[in-house]
């Protein structure tokens, strides 16, 4: 969601630019109806990570904590890219699937709902 400053003539240095995180791009994962993560996760990942890195790679990072994560069939998996429904390629970049600088990835997982239910 874009920022819009309240007064016209405001002129400031973006941070948070693509330039600035040395060839990484900034992707937020969410995980639906897990109420453990308040918010997606950021992660800076380079444009060439294929899709199956992310799972495999970054995302048990912070998501493992979460006791339903091993149960996981990513082959139920359904998934939102920027709002957007997204079938993944696990062997394709992120970038080459259209995962851009900023994006947002939701991902729910129908069978599983939530510690205790907590999803519901």
């Amino acid at each position: 969601m874009p920022v819009h400053a309240i007064t016209p003539d405001y002129t400031g240095d973006v941070k948070d630019r693509f330039e600035n995180f040395h060839g990484n791009q900034v992707v937020y994962v969410g995980w639906d109806h897990h109420l453990m993560f308040c918010a997606a996760f950021a992660y800076p990942l380079p444009p060439e990570t294929p899709f199956r890195a992310l799972i495999e790679e970054v995302m048990p990072e912070g998501f493992s904590l979460h006791p339903e994560w091993d149960q996981v069939d990513w082959s139920k998996t359904t998934w939102l890219l920027d709002g957007q429904p997204f079938e993944p390629q696990m062997d394709v970049s992120i970038q080459d699937q259209g995962i851009g600088h900023k994006s947002l990835l939701r991902f729910q997982t129908p069978e599983l709902k939530g510690y205790q239910g907590a999803g519901v």
